[in-house]
């Protein structure tokens, strides 16, 4: 049986000035959506969000969303402590 992965993500856009949080089952097809602007209309697409920073996995939908929920009720200092521990020059994890 295949186990199935859920990633929360937080994307931003060249300067690092706008953070997107998300939830996906493909985060390389998430970001290449995110890259192409398929929407135009969306908050990525009009913010330029199109840099991975931030990434974790989950084995289940539900604890996925639960963590998205959780990131999203941080303060912007609080996100950008968690990148930074992480990844501190917010390079782009997917690369170019």
């Amino acid at each position: 049986m295949h186990n199935k992965k859920y990633y929360v993500y937080m994307a931003t856009n060249k300067n690092n000035t706008v953070l997107y949080i998300g939830v996906t089952n493909d985060i390389s097809r998430r970001i290449f959506e995110h890259k192409s602007k398929i929407d135009k209309n969306s908050f990525t697409c009009r913010y330029n969000i199109e840099k991975l920073v931030y990434c974790e996995e989950f084995d289940s939908v539900e604890a996925a969303i639960c963590a998205e929920k959780k990131l999203k009720g941080w303060t912007r200092k609080k996100k950008d402590n968690l990148i930074g521990s992480n990844n501190p020059e917010y390079k782009d994890l997917m690369g170019k």
